[in-house]
This record gives C-alpha cells, structure tokens and sequence, in this order.
C-alpha cells in the first residue's frame, strides 16, 4: 500500500509491505502524477556481501529484534522490566480531514503514526501506543524520517545569556545524539534540527528541518548506518515515562522543507508558530512597548521610585508596565518565598492597587512576575508541605530553590488557587512565568503537569497574556508556546550578544513573540557599555522593551530612545505580521537581515556591525526574497548616525535611491561607513 501526505512546499510518502509502514520519500513536493508504487520501488536497496538476506526496514519505528543495525524506535518492557520486542504487523490506515493514521499491531499493542497537514504547511508527526496491560516505555520515538545523503546537519545548542548557537556538523557513520535532560527545552538542547542540502546559505538551496515540539527533556539522534542509510528520531528524554502505563504519546513533530535556502525553513516556522501555534487573547492589539524594572530596582521595591520609573517609561513610549520579581512573600532576595504568592504587606500596604492605578493613568497596562513550579526551603509552602518536591530531599539546590512536583494534582490546585486570586484581584494582562531551576529528574508527567495548569489559568483568565521566561531562552518550544504568548529569549540585554542570539532564534521564532529589551548603558551580564542607538535598535528587531533604570538616562539617551521607539511603533503593524530573513553578508563583521511585509510591498533591512571589518569600505548587502521585476524605493533611515570619518559621497546619506529587485537581491546596496556597534536600518518600498 501507498499513501502520500503534502503540504505547502512538501511531500511525505510512504509505503507498508506488511510490517510498519516506512518512508519512501521526504522533501520538497513531488509532482501530483507521481507513481508512488515506482517511487517506493525506487528507494529499494540491493544486497551485498557482509549483509543479512533482507534488509532490515527504517520504518516509522524501527523495531529491535528484528535484526535492525541502527537505533530503534521504540524500548518497551513488561511492568515488572522483562524485555518486550513485539512483531507489529501494519493492520489499517485512517485518512480524512489532512490526517493520515496508519496503524500496526502485536499481541496486546497498537501502535499508530499519525501524520496531519497544518494550514499554515507545515505537517505534523505523533506516535501513539496503547497496550491491554500495564508495560513500560524506555524510548518511544515520533515518526522516524530518513533523511538525505547530501549536506549537513544544522542543530542548535547553547548556555544562559549565549542561547541559540548553531552547530554545523557533518554526517559520518555512527550517531550524533543530543539530549536534554534538564527538564525542559533547555539553553544546551533546544529541540530544533535543519538538514541544509549542498551548497544551502540562507537564500538558496534546500534544507528539511524539524522542531520538536515538547517542553521537558527530549532527545535527538541522526544515525548514519553502516549500509548508508541516514534517520533522524525525536521524542521524549530517554526515561521520561517513569511510570507503567497503557497510553503512551509522543509530542508533535513539526516537518517543514524549503527550497529557498534557510530562509524558507525560517518563514516556515515563524508563521507556524506565529498563526497555529500560539492561541492570542486579542490577535489585532498591536504588540505594546513593554517596560520591565528588573534591571533598575531588583528586589528593591518602593512605590514612590516604580510609579516615577513608569512616568519616565510612558514618557518614552512604553505601553505595559511589568513589575518583575520581589513583591510577595518575604522576598528580599532569592533565598526566600518562592510558593508563597501573597502580596508582601511591607513593601506594599496597600497591595499592588496604588502602583497598578498610576499606570493605567498613563495608559499603559499592567504585568507581574510569577515562578510558580519552584519553591524556596526558605518558604511557608515548603515548611507545610516538604512531601509536594520533585526529586530527592537531598537534592541540590538551583538558585536556592526546588521544583514543585507537578505531577501530583494537590500541587496544581494550591498553586492555580495562588496565582488565579493574583489575577483575579489585580487588573493584570500579561505574567511574565518564570522557570529558573534544572529539575533534578526527568520526567515526563513535570511537563504534562504545566501544560495542565498553564491551561487552566488560561481557561480561568482568557484576557491575560503570559511569557514563558526560562533563565532567558530554557524553555523556548512550540510546547510551551501553545500556551504563552512571548519569550524571553536570553537575560543577556547586551545588544552585540542580542544581534547575535535574535538572529539565529529567526531561524524558528517569529519577531511578534521574541522579546528584545533596551538594557542600561553598562550590561548588567557583560559589563559592557554601547551606545544607546545601536541598543535601541537590536531591541526594536524584535517584540521591543526597555530594562533599565531610567533615571540614569542622558537627554541625548532619552531622545534616541523614544524615536527610535516611535518609529517601532509606526512600523510594528506590518514588520510582526510579516517575515524575517537573514541575508548572505560577505563581510563576517556584518549580521544583518529583513523584515519583509507579508504582501512583499515593504521592508526594512537591519545591518549591523559587530566589529571593525577587515577591509576599508563596507562590502554592498544583497538583499532577498523581493520581487525581481519590481521597482522599490530604498532609504536610509537613520543618517544621523554616520560616524565622523563617514565623509564620502554615499548616496544613501543623502537620499532615496529607485532600484529593481533583482539589482538589490545581486549587486546589493552600498552602506555608508559604520563603526563597531552600530546599526544601520534601511527602508524599501515597492513602486
């Protein structure tokens, strides 16, 4: 039998000749006159000395015990851990609706793949399995895809305040495996892959890719077999399930393919996430400044110092005033209080009440910082409760805190009791949700659980919007984001080490829900001082906001802040609903990209220079993914911003220039001169 399941831009097809079903191909989309009979015929592979006398499948699951060279695809064992190799026999397929079910069994087992079209193009894989009796599962892997004998693979890894750093590694017989067993998406393993073909830069050539879409610890293998062969498995961390069941699912695997290079990977993702994934309380509300006063105050919380902060920050063109950490409990610091969400009566007699009217006189909304999966030693919560830890009780401590065990329902009802009487007194829109401890074991039911009481907030408080904060960028995942709005991409505000992590994280995350904040004039996590421009623009590439304590701001400071924020705000509608590209720069100074309008009638362009190039002038930007015939109008918009040794006849200080799209996408644009740490931003209109 054959089925074929296509989305946008690609075609998965398969075949099942009696055992689990496989994949015959995976790529960009096939033609519809395909005979998908020849096609499976054409992956068949011939025999040789040294090898058995059939070739094992690289099915969907490959199966151990069934004589299989690579990684299966799934370890089961009986309740009491007695090795479980069943046979699956493929018994029936399901296909309605642009979901394709194919369903295998063995004595007492069913398992079934399923593959569903999405329509932002994207296709979804999961794995079920179901059993009569109580079993174990060790691993049990999403959809198993082969994946393609040219190019290399492209995974991400990184640390906190350095998240989103891409790895190009070859492929080479063996396994390159990547784990996170932190508990979550992880700063080390973020869930992410890219398979680039030959020759792929961000504008041209082909790449797959896959995003796992699961918050807890995962795992990822790309094997290359001794006969050839290449397969990729996603699925949970290796011993997430830590209890017998009869239900097992993975999360969804998100397949995408381009043509386009890297950037087709990127706008895939982006739209996926931007329009399927993430559920917005208000899609048309413009997404509003934001204005955190973590960097300025700590835990140092005074009325009389936040409510000034907020003037000066609606002044500048902030929208949402987020009150970050210290305000309930007993906590000034982080050793204490974390499960205790009651308002600190020392700092705030009155409650959150006199601070929250300020700000809504200054028409800016309200946000409050929560950690509610952690809890302090140091807390009446773990005093009355020590049993709701995950994890031993002689554990490590992480920050000075532990992980409620969210498993257990009793933790989930206290802790949706504490923050929903939050919500529910305060007029409060957006929280930003903490995560700041490793959990000391892996287990699935931790995630299972947040999902659960991040639904049941969101259910119980439809209106409020939450951020998923991880120590910055640990829990970024489509998981989670099926139930948060933004992330908080690094706690890194030092913009060289943001232009950096943003412009990778583009390869997965759309700008709308990427916050980028404006951070003080010396970085509280480098120790590095830049000048305001260049930090106000990194921010205004991304969902934009200010964390510093603006008393301290010079007048020149001030102004560029709020112009630049201005112009965030006049441009926002358009630049979040569109796409970001990352451009092929010849000069390895320069980081740059796109933001092109979602009916290709606009851009702007964002160059930035991280360091001083190696040779005199600046090499010209080619840009991309604009119509070729088409006549655009390009501008810089920021001249004033030319160094003093800028002295030559570069048109773009001096006014527009009329190009096609083809001249700008092959010659490119000559920039003006550019010193260290700035940006330059340019405006392109079609004619």
């Amino acid at each position: 039998m054959h089925w074929r399941i296509d989305a946008r831009g690609q075609t998965i097809a398969l075949a099942a000749d009696g055992g689990i079903p496989w994949v015959t191909y995976w790529g960009p989309r096939l033609p519809e006159t395909e005979d998908l009979a020849q096609l499976a015929l054409a992956a068949r592979n011939d025999l040789t000395g040294g090898m058995l006398d059939k070739l094992p499948a690289l099915s969907l699951s490959p199966e151990p015990g069934r004589a299989f060279q690579g990684q299966p695809g799934h370890l089961l064992a009986e309740a009491d851990g007695r090795p479980l190799n069943p046979a699956f026999v493929f018994d029936r397929f399901e296909d309605e609706q642009g979901t394709l079910t194919l369903i295998s069994r063995a004595p007492g087992l069913v398992l079934a793949h399923h593959l569903q079209v999405k329509r932002t193009g994207v296709i979804t894989l999961k794995t079920t399995l179901s059993a009569d009796r109580p079993i174990r599962v060790q691993w049990l892997a999403a959809p198993v895809l082969p994946a393609p004998q040219h190019g290399q693979m492209i995974d991400v890894s990184g640390k906190w305040i350095g998240e989103m750093q891409q790895n190009r590694v070859d492929w080479s017989p063996g396994i390159r495996t990547r784990e996170a067993r932190t508990g979550r998406s992880g700063h080390e393993h973020p869930p992410y892959l890219i398979l680039a073909g030959a020759g792929c830069t961000n504008t041209q050539g082909e790449a797959l890719a896959l995003h796992y879409a699961w918050s807890g610890g995962h795992r990822m293998l790309a094997e290359e077999l001794p006969d050839g062969r290449r397969q990729v498995q996603f699925g949970h961390a290796l011993g997430a399930e830590t209890e017998p069941g009869t239900w097992f699912e993975t999360a969804e695997l998100i397949a995408t393919s381009s043509t386009t290079g890297l950037n087709g990977i990127a706008a895939s993702f982006q739209h996926d996430l931007r329009d399927r994934i993430v559920q917005w309380p208000e899609p048309t509300r413009p997404r509003p400044v934001h204005y955190n006063c973590w960097e300025a105050v700590y835990f140092d919380h005074k009325l009389e110092t936040l409510a000034d902060m907020a003037t000066r920050a609606a002044a500048l063109g902030a929208e949402r005033f987020v009150l970050d950490d210290g305000w309930f409990g007993k906590r000034d610091d982080d050793t204490s209080s974390l499960g205790d969400w009651t308002i600190d009566r020392r700092k705030w007699p009155e409650g959150l009440h006199p601070l929250i009217a300020h700000v809504h006189s200054l028409g800016m909304t309200f946000g409050l910082w929560f950690e509610p999966e952690m809890v302090n030693p140091d807390s009446d919560l773990y005093r009355t409760h020590p049993d709701w830890i995950l994890g031993p009780v002689d554990q490590i401590t992480g920050r000075h805190q532990m992980v409620l065990n969210l498993a257990l329902p009793e933790v989930r009802e206290n802790l949706f009791q504490q923050v929903s009487a939050v919500l529910a007194e305060y007029p409060i829109d957006y929280v930003k949700w903490d995560h700041n401890r490793l959990l000391p074991v892996v287990d699935a039911a931790q995630t299972r659980g947040i999902y659960d009481l991040l639904g049941r907030l969101r259910a119980a408080h439809p209106s409020v919007e939450i951020e998923s904060c991880a120590s910055g960028g640990g829990r970024i995942d489509a998981g989670i984001l099926a139930h948060t709005h933004r992330v908080w991409l690094s706690d890194s505000n030092d913009a060289l080490e943001r232009l950096r992590i943003q412009h990778d994280a583009a390869l997965f995350l759309p700008a709308c829900i990427t916050g980028s904040h404006v951070g003080p004039r010396t970085c509280h996590t480098s120790g590095r001082v830049l000048p305001m421009a260049f930090r106000a623009w990194v921010a205004a590439q991304r969902h934009m906001g200010f964390e510093m304590d603006l008393r301290k701001l010079t007048e020149d400071e001030a102004l560029t802040l709020a112009r630049i924020t201005a112009w965030w705000k006049a441009n926002r509608g358009w630049m979040l609903a569109g796409s970001i590209l990352r451009l092929d720069c010849d000069d390895p100074a320069v980081t740059a990209e796109m933001q092109l309008a979602a009916d290709g009638s606009q851009f702007v362009a964002f160059a930035g220079q991280g360091e001083t190039s190696r040779q005199v002038l600046p090499r010209p930007l080619r840009l991309a993914g604009l119509d070729p015939a088409a006549r655009y109008v390009v501008q810089l918009v920021n001249p004033e911003d030319a160094p003093r040794h800028s002295w030559g006849p570069n048109a773009l200080k001096t006014g527009p220039l009329t190009l096609t799209g083809q001249a700008l996408m092959t010659r490119g644009i000559h920039l003006p001169v550019a010193w260290p740490a700035t940006m330059w931003v340019v405006e392109g209109r079609k004619l």
